[in-house]
This record gives structure tokens, C-alpha cells and sequence, in this order.
């Protein structure tokens, strides 16, 4: 399967750098890379339509998720896109205004947020057909600001792995758009491929681990980790519930940024959001900004330097820090967390089991109940299964159950060591890249993988942002720059994120989904 892959890569390759790109235009604008700002100032121009938009998308996922480069992305397609891209055009020509600040833009989604009128599987053919009784916060929010749930992408099967995206509703892999024999990361590798590939616009994703950053980094997007307790986790599917984060996906930081300002503030349903509405500012779009004068950002080469990591992912590091610097910062490359592998060891807690039964129990008409029957049913795949018996050994709550009493506290150890060395060495911000090494062959789960999103953020409940870093191995596999901060920073982070894309501009789509001419 693998060299079958590699011969449709290097035909699709051959054949789009062969001559220039070529142009998909819908409505007077042109669709490939398309950004919400663009597309909104063409819908009050009159010359493109939010259904014209879906049509356009529609057509991409009918050429290339099932068929020609296959990227198998697509869990569903939502039967009623069309039909809410009509009342939203109508909304348009009544009033002459946009209905919200995501007016007709249409969004691939993780298969695990809750959305009232299509199933919501987590990726497993245990929850095939389950329909939740509302929305997850975020999609409600977004909704509200106009937008359009198009589709719902695959993901690593109840996003257990962070290292490839397969489940048991789709058959097969989701594979990288960038080189058809590579992975997509995981476990929003659906939505990462989906979005990269010029499926929809843009895309949200969750993260407990890596899973909105592993692939955004795979598929030269921008993705948003935020603070515990910025956006809410109402509605979608848990993994570990004091660790899981739902956020966008995007090709550019300012998209990124125009959905976190819908998402991002306090649900009543979610407690742990409390603070989200005096913490944020009005708007991140004020953080849009072009320099970076009086910053200090710090390197954190304890994971970035390893035996293992690719050379020129390193490469494209230092010429990173190099941009940063002429820009305006400063840039600290002696930065040096003490202890810090002391600091990781211990944290965590492995209630998948107390959550999803939680999940479950909120579902009209849940297709089981329990993870025991999860486990008796055997629909889940081969390879996911011995985690889901794992998972099975946790007792009691996470209140009760030793082991996730000592991972509190050693998380709180762990945010008090990263708080004091931001203070030791006074920066805003450290860096260091997504991923040390490029996306693995689909099917190596042996090489090394580099994969540094879950060494800080989730641990330590602080944000953490993802931009395009350029390519490696002849220009043709993705590399990302990882900006992280402390609690509530995401201000300084998106200013850094911006300054940093909009100096550089390594964002590429992939050879493998060109243009549709007719």
C-alpha cells in the first residue's frame, strides 16, 4: 500500500510543480487558501455566496477524500451545509450585514464535539449513528457567529494516539496531503488534513496531549492550545477531562484568532471556565501585530537538542530564532528549566474511564454505557483495543484514586518549576519546535517521533500556539515553531505567532489536492 501511495505523491507532485499553480475561483475569489477576512469582504461585495462557498468545498472533499489522493479525512458530510448556507445568504441580502463575525464559513469539525443534528462517534464504530441532544459549547458559539458545520472529521479512535490518526468508523489511515505514505499526527488528523487540503475553510480540533499542535505542525497549519479554563469542554467526547482542550485549526494565525474570540470565554456548564470572561481581553484581534520590540523569548533546548532529533528540523529552529530576533526580540538561548525532567515525572491521571462514562451518561439514547461494554463489544480497532483494557483498571474518582491525587500534585510542582524559570531568565515566552522530527512512513510507530507538544502545555495547563516553520526533506514534509507561555498569555503568544507568519509566510498548500479546473 505504501509504495502504491508513494507513486500517486510523486505523480500528483510532478504534476502540479511542473508548470504554475493553477487558480480555483468560486464567486469572484479565489478558493485555494482562502481566509475568512477575504471571504466575508467578497460575500458584502455581493459576489460570492455562502452556499457557493460550501458547493466549492463539497466538490474538493467528492475529488479527493475518497477518491484520487484519498485522503480518507471525512467521517460525514452534513446533509443540511447547503440548506444553512441558503438561510444565511438570504440573512445577507435582507439586511445587507453579516449575521456574525463567521458569517457563511464553512468548518470541518472533530468527530468528538457534540453536534445536535449529525452522530458524533469519537472515531469508533461503538458510537456509530449516536446522535447528543445538543451542542457542544464551541460548535453552539460558533454557530451563532454564522457558521457552517460542513463536515465532521476522522480522528484517532477516542483520541488515544498521538502519533496517527485510525479508528474504527473509517477504514484505513488518514494520510498527509503533503506525502500520501506519511501520517497526519493524531489524534485531529482528520481535521489537520481536511483544512490543509482546502476542504473547508477552517477547522476546530481538540487537545489533550498534542492533538491540536501535532498536526497542525504536520500539515503546515496554526493551531491553539489555550489555558485550562479558557474554553469550554462541554460536549466533547473526554479523554482525560482535566487535560482536554477544543480549538482552532486553521492555515493562517488571524483565522485561528477569529475563531478563538468566539470560543474562548465562561460556560456556565463548564466550571473550570470560571475566570474565562475576566481573563480574556475584548478581542485577540488586537494582538495582530507586526513587530516583536521589547519581547524576551527563551529556548528550551533540554527537548529540542536530542540525540534524535532531524537535522533539519534544527536547522529550521535556528533560522526561526534568527527571524525572531530580527523582528525584535530578544531571544534567551541559555534558557534552562532546573530539574526538569524531575518535574515531568508523575503527572498525569488515566481517567478516560470515569469520563467517558460521565459522556455516556448525558447521551438520549447512549449505544452503551459503560467502558466494560466499550471492551465486550469489540468494535473498536485492533489497534486501539489494549488501551481501552488498560483503561478499564481505574477505580473511584479522580478526587479518590491515588494516582490522580499525586498527579495533581505533582502538576502543581510542575507549573511553580516552569513559573520560576520564566522568572529566573524574565521572558514572555519560550520556543522550541512542535515536533523534532518530520511526520513518520504511515504504519512506523518505532522510529524516532519527536513529538514535544505533550512535554509542557498539558501538564501545566498553560497555552501553547503552533505556527508553520517551514519544510524539510527537499521542501516536501511540514515543520512547526512552538510558542508557549504561562497561564492567560495567549495575547503575547498570538502577537508572536502573527509577527513570525506574516515575516516568514512558510505556509504551502500540499502537491497533493491542486486546484479543480473545469
Amino acid at each position: 500500500m505504501n509504495n502504491k501511495r508513494s507513486w500517486i505523491f510523486l505523480a500528483a507532485t510532478l504534476s502540479v510543480f511542473a508548470s504554475p499553480l493553477r487558480a480555483q475561483t468560486v464567486g469572484g475569489v479565489e478558493l485555494m487558501e482562502l481566509t475568512v477576512a477575504e471571504a466575508h469582504r467578497a460575500m458584502l461585495a455581493g459576489t460570492l455566496s455562502a452556499r457557493q462557498l460550501v458547493q466549492a468545498y463539497l466538490n474538493r472533499i467528492a475529488a479527493y477524500d475518497k477518491r484520487g489522493p484519498a485522503l480518507n479525512a471525512i467521517i460525514a458530510v452534513n446533509p443540511a451545509a447547503l440548506a444553512r448556507a441558503d438561510e444565511l445568504d438570504a440573512a445577507l441580502r435582507s439586511t445587507g450585514q453579516l449575521t456574525g463575525p463567521l458569517h457563511g464559513i464553512p468548518f470541518i469539525v472533530k468527530d468528538n464535539y457534540d453536534t445536535h443534528d449529525m452522530p458524533t462517534t469519537g472515531g469508533s464504530a461503538t458510537l456509530a449513528g449516536s446522535i447528543p441532544s445538543d451542542d457542544a459549547f464551541q460548535i453552539r458559539k460558533i454557530r451563532e457567529a454564522g457558521a457552517i458545520v460542513l463536515a465532521k472529521s476522522n480522528l484517532a479512535e477516542f483520541a488515544f494516539t498521538a502519533f496517527e490518526t485510525v479508528g474504527s468508523m473509517l477504514p484505513g489511515w488518514t494520510f498527509n496531503p503533503y506525502q500520501l505514505n506519511r501520517v497526519t499526527a493524531g489524534s485531529s488528523g482528520g481535521t489537520a488534513a481536511s483544512v490543509a487540503a482546502n476542504f473547508g475553510l477552517v477547522g476546530l480540533g481538540t487537545d489533550t496531549g498534542n492533538s491540536i499542535r501535532g498536526p497542525s505542525s504536520h500539515n503546515a497549519l496554526v493551531g491553539i492550545r489555550s489555558t485550562q479554563g479558557l474554553t469550554s469542554r462541554d460536549g466533547i467526547i473526554p479523554l482525560f477531562a482535566h487535560r482536554d482542550i477544543g480549538g482552532p485549526m486553521t492555515r493562517t494565525v488571524e483565522d485561528a484568532v477569529r475563531i478563538f474570540d468566539v470560543i474562548a470565554g465562561t460556560d456556565p456548564a463548564d466550571t473550570v471556565t470560571a475566570e474565562a470572561d475576566q481573563r480574556r481581553p475584548a478581542s485577540y484581534l488586537d494582538y495582530l501585530t507586526r513587530d516583536l520590540d521589547g519581547l524576551r523569548i527563551g529556548v528550551v533546548g533540554q527537548i529540542t537538542y536530542t540525540e534524535t532529533a532531524d537535522p533539519e528540523i534544527l536547522v529550521r529552529f535556528t533560522e526561526a530564532l534568527n527571524d525572531l530576533e530580527r523582528l525584535g526580540a530578544t531571544v534567551v538561548r541559555d534558557f534552562h528549566v532546573t530539574d526538569l525532567d524531575s518535574l515531568r515525572s508523575g503527572t498525569g491521571c488515566s481517567r478516560f474511564r470515569y469520563d467517558i462514562e460521565n459522556y455516556l451518561a448525558t447521551l438520549p439514547e447512549p449505544p452503551v454505557r459503560t467502558l466494560a461494554e466499550i471492551e465486550q463489544g469489540g468494535k473498536v480497532h485492533v489497534t486501539v483495543m489494549p488501551t481501552v483494557r488498560r483503561f478499564l483498571d481505574f477505580e473511584g474518582t479522580p478526587e479518590t484514586n491515588e494516582g490522580c491525587v499525586r498527579g495533581a500534585q505533582a502538576e502543581e510542582r510542575f507549573r511553580t518549576g516552569m513559573r520560576a524559570a520564566m522568572e529566573a531568565f524574565d521572558v514572555d515566552a519560550i520556543v522550541y519546535p512542535t515536533w523534532n522530527n518530520p511526520p513518520r512512513l504511515v504504519g512506523d510507530l518505532t522510529s524516532p517521533h519527536g513529538n514535544n507538544s505533550a512535554t509542557l502545555s498539558p501538564p501545566t495547563g498553560f497555552p501553547a500556539i503552533t505556527v508553520p516553520m517551514g519544510f524539510v526533506w527537499n521542501e516536501t514534509l511540514p515543520a512547526g515553531l512552538q510558542i508557549y507561555g504561562e497561564a492567560w498569555s495567549e495575547p503575547v503568544l498570538i502577537r508572536i505567532a502573527y509577527a513570525f507568519e506574516q515575516a516568514t509566510l512558510h505556509r504551502k498548500p500540499p502537491p497533493t489536492t491542486p486546484a479543480l479546473v473545469r
